[in-house]
This record gives structure tokens, sequence and C-alpha cells, in this order.
């Protein structure tokens, strides 16, 4: 029962399969929407399963986006790790008497911006944690004030976390918010805080955090007004298969709507440095299998919904992400410049990655590099590597440096 859309690797791999799973993912194939029953069938296969699945969704990958591998050039910059939400995942957070609480003025957001501009950044993304004596204009403000300064920049910022905490400071309606923020030039929005859109998982993560449906009303509001969103999830904590299977059919159920998600990041657990796992309430993060496994269910189940997928570096390591932009993902990240969430979590993968060692590794595994704008829209393609100037001190001049760590679109 082969399809014509499946050969080589693809068409081995499914051949070899119990029928079960052949059947499964030849209506994948032929684009049909899988149910949650055959997604958890997915989710849960071994052996030559589990080959037949990460097989087809490079597959699809293949048919959806082609060979392109693309990343975006940018910055994150965390005005305040200062968060009274407390999540049990997070190493990031503190107090505001902390020795190493920080919060940056408006001033130094703006000229880490202006820094990442004048480096060939199109891109900041801009969060922080809660503190509670936050006033209910100052996301709006500082937004103002970053497009004053840098009115090209393309502004991703503010997750549904804050996105509500905003509506709640200033008791705004929150349509009118988001239209404000808009009309202050948000471009997008990081899909953060959905780690697990279940409220039974979530009330285990973070009992503070917002709820499951109040994520998916400020995701589905932004969509109206034409403010697009990535979408995330956080895996390898103490959530189950099922739990990424219902997670990524209601993203899915929510773009057929709506049409704003660009992207779909799965965000490994790092647990070192996390309550969560001191206290031994979660598993030491996900290992190889599984990270292949939730990459290549992603492709399969959002496949016709969410075309680009995107691996998260920071979290997985390079050879760990390139064996995942091999199982159905087809985007890089960004080169980022700075990183703290996944860093004082316990992470050991850096804050920086040059575009021309991006795209170094992306041709390491026969594909081709392209820099994209945060919408998806490809800046440059480098299909030559004989045109591509290898990285020198001057493409490469050093961040000045800073007195802590910074961050990375991960939780808040």
């Amino acid at each position: 029962m082969a399809t014509p859309t499946m050969n080589g690797r693809a068409l081995t791999a499914v051949e070899t399969c119990p029928a079960e799973f052949h059947e499964i993912l030849h209506a994948a194939a032929c684009a049909t929407e899988l149910t949650f029953e055959q997604g958890l069938v997915l989710a849960t296969a071994q052996g030559p399963a589990f080959e037949a699945l990460v097989a087809v969704a490079d597959r699809l990958r293949r048919e959806t986006v082609g060979d392109a591998i693309t990343y975006v050039v940018n910055r994150n910059i965390n005005f305040t790790n200062v968060c009274f939400v407390g999540c049990s995942f997070c190493g990031f957070g503190r107090g505001p008497a902390a020795p190493d609480a920080y919060s940056l003025s408006f001033d130094e957001v703006v000229r880490r911006a202006r820094e990442a501009w004048e480096r060939g950044a199109t891109e900041v993304c801009v969060q922080g944690g809660l503190p509670r004596d936050l006033d209910g204009f100052f996301y709006r403000d500082l937004l103002r004030a970053i497009k004053h300064a840098i009115p090209g920049m393309h502004v991703h910022a503010f997750s549904p976390m804050e996105i509500d905490y905003g509506v709640t400071k200033t008791g705004m309606a929150l349509l009118d918010y988001l239209q404000m923020m808009k009309d202050e030039g948000l471009g997008s929005i990081p899909g953060t805080a959905a780690e697990i859109l279940d409220d039974r998982v979530r009330q285990e993560l973070s009992p503070n955090k917002l709820s499951a449906a109040r994520w998916v009303e400020i995701i589905t509001a932004a969509h109206e007004l034409g403010i697009p969103t990535t979408s995330t999830m956080m895996y390898g904590h103490v959530e189950e298969p099922a739990d990424w299977v219902r997670h990524m059919l209601l993203l899915r159920a929510i773009q057929k709507r709506t049409g704003g998600f660009t992207e779909f990041v799965p965000l490994g657990f790092i647990h070192e440095n996390t309550r969560l796992y001191r206290h031994g309430g979660a598993r030491p993060g996900a290992k190889r299998e599984e990270h292949l496994r939730v990459h290549a269910l992603a492709r399969v189940l959002l496949h016709g919904a969410i075309k680009n997928l995107q691996v998260s570096w920071v979290k997985l390591g390079f050879e760990m992400s390139l064996a995942c932009l091999q199982a159905g993902a087809n985007d890089f990240s960004g080169t980022l410049m700075e990183e703290s969430i996944s860093k004082a979590a316990g992470a050991t993968f850096g804050e920086y990655v040059s575009p021309e060692e991006f795209r170094a590794r992306i041709r390491s595994i026969g594909r081709v590099p392209a820099e994209r704008t945060t919408i998806y829209k490809i800046r440059r393609s480098f299909d030559d590597p004989q045109l591509d100037p290898r990285p020198t001190a001057a493409h490469l001049p050093r961040l000045r440096e800073e007195g802590h760590v910074p961050y990375t679109e991960g939780s808040y």
C-alpha cells in the first residue's frame, strides 16, 4: 500500500513496519489528518515503527518546505530576571532581593537592540520575568522605545503570560491591549508559556501560571488581530506521550481556525538546576530517541497545518539538532547573541552562533542554508558554499561583557 509521495528511505521503512503503523503513516503521507488514537500509536512506536516514523517525517518535511534549513539573525534581550511566578522547571527567575537579580533600563535594552541591528540582526526577542511592582504600561513603553530608536527592527516579544500580566495591570480588555501593542510596533509574539496545554500537568509544573484556556484565548486573539505567534511545547519532565499528542492536536485546531502560527518549537526540558527535578518530580530531560520522536511526531501530526518545525539548539546541542533536522525539522532557530533560560537551568551549549557557523553545520548534512525573517520570508539563500565567506574576527565582533547571564525563547 505504498503511496507515490514516499520513496527511498521512507518507503523502505514503512514497508518493514507493522501493518497498523503502515496504515497510519500511509494516511499521513496522503495528507489525512490523524486522530488522537493514531497519534498515540505513533508517539509510542518502537523499533522498525519508530524508524518509519522518523523516515516519513523527513519525507514530509522535504515535500512541504524542501531541503533548505532556515535560520534568523536575532538577539534575545531579557529586561529582568525578577519574577514572582515560581515555576518549578525554571532556573532563571529571582526574588527582588536576590544578589544576582537585575532589571535593565530602557536605554540599555535599546543599546543592545541597536548593537544587534548593526551586526545584521533583523529581530530582537524581548521577554523577562514578572516583577510584582511592574507598571501596567511597561511593555508598551519598552516596545515604543525600541521601535523609536530602530524602526526597521522586528520586535518578537512578550509571551502570553506577559500579555496576560499587562492586561491585568492596565485593566484593559485583551483585544484593546493587543491592538495597542500592535499599533506601537509589536511584530510577533513568542508562543511560550505553553509548556503542556493541559491544566493537570500545568498545575504540577506551575500553579501560578495562566491556564491552558487563557493561553489559547490570548494566542487566538493575537491571530485575529493579525499578530503572528510561534507555538511551543516543553517535553521531557512529568508529561506522557498522550500529552504530546493532545497538545499538538490542539495547536493544529487553532491553526486551522486562525493560520497565525509561524512555526512549532519543541523545547526539551533542561533539568539540572530546577526545583522540579531536584525534588524528584521529573525525569532528567529527554534522551536521544525521545528528542527524535517528538520532532518526527510533530511533523506528521501538524502536516498540512504548521509547516515550519524549529529545533532549539541551546537545549539540544548541535549534534542532536542536526539529527532532528533529519527527522522532520527544517529551521535552526536564531543566532541569539544572548541566551539565559536554558543556561540558568543547566544547559551548556553556548550563547551565540554566528551565521557562518550555522551555514557550515547545515551543509554538513547536505542541506542548503537560508537566512529568513521572523515570519519566514527568505532573505538570502546560500546555495554555493564557495561564495560564502568564512568567519573572521571582523565578522564576529564581541558583545560587550555583561554582568549576568542572558535568555532564550523558552519559558515565560
